[in-house]
């Protein structure tokens, strides 16, 4: 029998937990409230796909266009 192992995704959250009116994403990792709760439900490949989506968040959210 062969071992199944998945990697272990790092929460995005930095300790600045404050949710913007505007946006609904939080101001230090910009997850919504929905994100934030179901993370540790999340499978590491749905947290990945998050982290990798938090990414582009936070790259539009200091666009300086």
């Amino acid at each position: 029998m062969s071992e199944i192992t998945q990697e272990e995704v790092q929460s995005p959250c930095i300790g600045v937990c404050s949710i913007d009116e505007t946006s609904g994403y939080c101001q230090g990792c910009y997850r919504t409230i929905e994100e934030i709760k179901g993370w540790w439900d999340m499978s590491p490949p749905q947290q990945g796909k998050l982290v990798a989506d938090l990414e582009q968040r936070q790259n539009q959210a200091i666009s300086f266009d």
